[in-house]
């Protein structure tokens, strides 16, 4: 039996959806690590929802950043 691997930005609930690194994350919005970073720490926080594992990993969910993504659209046709 195949399993199809779900695209990255599918979507599911925090057990079932796949996980992005701050690298990832970057890497897929075109910033730097450190700009992620930076948005994480900053009160109040900013950018996509992230779980923090421990002190050292923290890790986005895909459906998060989707979401994030979304809100942030600008129609041109409707922002006229």
């Amino acid at each position: 039996m195949t399993v199809e691997r779900p695209d990255v930005l599918s979507g599911g609930d925090l057990l079932d959806g796949e996980w992005l690194s701050t690298e990832e994350v970057a890497k897929l919005l075109g910033v730097d690590p450190s700009t992620i970073r930076r948005w994480r720490t900053a009160r109040p926080a900013q950018g996509p929802p992230f779980v923090r594992l421990s002190s050292r990993v923290t890790v986005y969910g895909t459906s998060d950043v989707r979401r994030w993504l979304e809100r942030r659209r600008t129609d041109p046709e409707r922002a006229a």
